[in-house]
């Protein structure tokens, strides 16, 4: 009795989950889709003014932007991430490794207004000083994401890379591969599933970032014009107008989250077919 009733606690969280992501899914496709068909789906996916004033609702500048901040912070956060999870698995000493742990732990539980004020005292003059412009720009947002991410991609790719046994690094050392030869040709590619997931976790952190991007982003509704340049993302286009808008500028903004809604979908759907692959 006991296990069937357990059995049933486990199915009704389930449940809840996906009940919670369906009400999600049809509010904002019930509230967006309307605004999609009255603006017209090329005009509001490709058209490049965004204007509520004069009907002019574009985000192709929003979604470049959201593209241009993410793949930058990909750039940084990755490499850095997926490096630092290989040392604290395999190379890092024992009385070292608690501090690193602690010190990621903590970077996971910073609140994102918390980054955005760092970025914005210390990023912004420094990026100003060093390569010029304002510092509100797609460099800085980039270069600050890429530190927020790190959480997410080492803890993840650090437990693929635990989880792996240890029979695949002995066999290495057997047949004469140095520790380091063992660690990048069989210990890491056979953890290349959690640590993809690691990058995919890091995707939907940086896309969906809000807070700390409006600090450093520059919120300029333009067409991106180059890394020193200010951009605006979907999610602080969102942020920023939604507290006074209204009808059709309403609808608009939530069309702009169904939009970002998809391009997370988009991402964890080519996550599956991926990790599908690499299993058969």
């Amino acid at each position: 009795m006991k296990e069937k009733a357990m059995k049933m606690v486990f199915l009704a969280a389930a449940c809840v989950s996906i009940l919670a992501v369906a009400l999600i899914c049809i509010f904002l496709f019930a509230n967006g889709i309307p605004a999609i068909k009255e603006i017209g789906l090329f005009d509001f996916l490709t058209g490049t003014a965004w204007k509520p004033g004069n009907n002019k609702f574009g985000i192709l500048p929003m979604i470049l932007g959201s593209i241009y901040v993410t793949a930058g912070a990909l750039i940084v956060g990755v490499p850095i991430g997926i490096l630092m999870a290989v040392f604290m698995a395999k190379y890092c000493p024992q009385k070292l490794y608690r501090p690193l742990k602690t010190g990621v732990d903590l970077l996971a539980g910073i609140p994102s207004v918390v980054y955005g004020f760092f970025g914005l005292v210390v990023m912004v003059p420094m990026v100003r000083e060093v390569f010029g412009g304002n510092g509100n720009s797609i460099l800085t947002a980039s270069l600050l994401l890429g530190i927020m991410i790190l959480p997410t991609i080492i803890e993840t790719s650090e437990a693929a890379i635990q989880a792996v046994p240890d029979k695949y690094y002995e066999g290495a050392l057997a047949l004469g591969a140095t520790h380091e030869r063992s660690v990048f040709r069989t210990v890491v590619p056979a953890a290349k599933s959690g640590i993809l997931a690691g990058v995919i976790l890091g995707v939907g952190r940086a896309i969906g970032e809000t807070m700390a991007v409006i600090m450093i982003a520059g919120n300029q509704a333009r067409m991106p014009a180059g890394l020193l340049k200010g951009v605006r993302t979907l999610t602080a286009n969102i942020v920023i107008e939604m507290g006074y808008a209204a009808d059709l500028h309403r609808e608009a903004l939530i069309a702009t989250g169904v939009v970002l809604f998809v391009f997370i979908l988009i991402i964890n759907l080519l996550f599956s077919i991926l990790k599908r692959k690499k299993v058969d």
